[in-house]
């Protein structure tokens, strides 16, 4: 959600700002701003491999130049109420700007390699001249047919409702992968549609586009911060969010480890590609564990759980929910892996056939039926801190120490480091 709100907020402040008078900055700062916002947002995104945001802030100057240049061209500067040449830049620009942060937004990142962005860059080349044919003075009373009648509002029809569109698709991709290259473009977009209203060019407008800018480069920022403290895989916060947790703590505190039972077996018996949809169903269980605990990804099948202000006796109650949700949750599998499927006659040594018998069932199971079900069980162990024992990685390491301890005594338990008892028992399952 922040990175839904934040550039949200600051596009209201701006405008905010900008419209009662608190500000008044000059056109020659706005437009340095501008420029300057443009151009460290383009090295940004070609020095984070960025190519969707780097066209669209292409666009945006693009789209900015095309109307100051015929706007003053039709003698009108700032104000392109009539039916001249910035008039029909306008008209283009409110279609063609939409459209292509429609087609970023769905366009799949892929750096900047020659075949990823000769497409786009011819694209754009082409939408320019045909602005520059359309904005001809013969050429300009076209774009009267693009407007509403029953509107009496500035911008043509086909603008607002390409906008609405563009709006609403990439807010529907926002809310459906939650990446922050999709808010810049959805804020970038409503900062440009602004500028459209007032005009397109002149000192307001150009502020706008500046807005638009600096959301487009913020949303660089905020996507560099994601992969630096996110897990890619679970979306959980990563191991350096973790850390960076564990410097804010005050005791009282709890920190809960958290293992998933047998997770390796799994991975070798059903493929990486099942062992990864493993980790996201356990880290979705764990995003949601409540008691006020939040949950990390330490690595491999490993987490972390922080309980700021509570101690052991008062996370207990949500762990064991949370180790009952895990339990309770089965993966269907779509079918057995290749490396399932017999290869001929066994040509493993006799001595080592004890030692697979779990192995062997396993595997069994999994030819039973093309769509069985996996069942999936954690083992927790949980420390908190104390006053001669106050340190984050001593806390850690009692946790630890609880949780080998659970898996010693027959793993999908939870236990503390206060007792060596177990504090939770439930069937383990065949492979968890």
């Amino acid at each position: 959600m922040k990175s839904l709100l934040t550039p949200g907020i600051c596009l209201v402040v701006v405008a905010t700002l900008l419209h009662t008078g608190l500000v008044a900055p000059s056109a020659t700062i706005i437009a340095y701003a501008f420029y300057t916002a443009t151009i460290a947002g383009l090295l940004l995104a070609w020095r984070f491999h960025s190519s969707r945001i780097f066209f669209a802030l292409l666009v945006l100057f693009l789209s900015q130049e095309a109307i100051s240049y015929f706007s003053f061209a039709s003698f009108a500067p700032g104000h392109l109420a009539g039916s001249g040449p910035g008039r029909t830049a306008l008209a283009a620009v409110g279609l063609l700007l939409p459209l292509n942060f429609v087609l970023l937004s769905l366009h799949k990142e892929r750096g900047f390699s020659f075949s990823s962005v000769a497409p786009p860059g011819l694209f754009l080349f082409v939408q320019s001249v045909i602005v520059s044919v359309l904005c001809r003075p013969e050429s300009s009373a076209a774009v009267r047919a693009l407007h509403h009648p029953l509107l009496p509002a500035t911008l043509p029809f086909a603008t607002l409702l390409a906008f609405a569109a563009a709006a609403v698709l990439v807010l529907t991709r926002f809310l459906l992968f939650h990446k922050p290259v999709e808010s810049g473009l959805l804020w970038a977009l409503a900062a440009s549609f602004l500028a459209l209203f007032f005009g397109g060019a002149g000192r307001i407008p150009t502020a706008y586009f500046a807005v638009a800018a600096f959301i487009l480069a913020g949303a660089i920022v905020e996507t560099s911060y994601m992969l630096a403290y996110h897990d890619e895989l679970t979306t959980l916060p990563s191991r350096r969010a973790f850390h960076d947790a564990l410097l804010r703590l005050q005791p009282p505190y709890s920190i809960a480890m958290v293992d998933i039972d047998h997770f390796k077996r799994c991975n070798d018996t059903y493929g990486h590609d099942t062992g990864d949809q493993v980790l996201r169903l356990v880290a979705s269980r764990l995003a949601r564990v409540s008691g006020g605990g939040q949950a990390y990804r330490c690595g491999g099948e490993e987490f972390a759980i922080l309980f700021p202000g509570k101690t052991t006796a008062e996370v207990l109650e949500h762990l064991e929910k949370l180790r009952a949700d895990i339990e309770a949750t089965t993966l269907r599998l779509r079918g057995p892996d290749r490396r399932q499927e017999a290869r001929g006659p066994d040509r493993r040594n006799q001595r080592v056939r004890g030692r697979a018998q779990t192995g062997h069932a396993i595997r069994q199971l999994a030819r039973a039926t093309p769509s069985a079900e996996l069942s999936v069980t954690a083992s927790i162990g949980v420390a908190t801190s104390r006053q001669e024992n106050s340190s984050a990685d001593e806390v850690i390491q009692a946790a630890d120490k609880a949780l080998y301890r659970a898996k010693a005594a027959g793993r999908n338990r939870i236990e503390t480091a206060s007792a060596g008892r177990r504090r939770s028992r439930s069937k383990t399952a065949g492979i968890a």
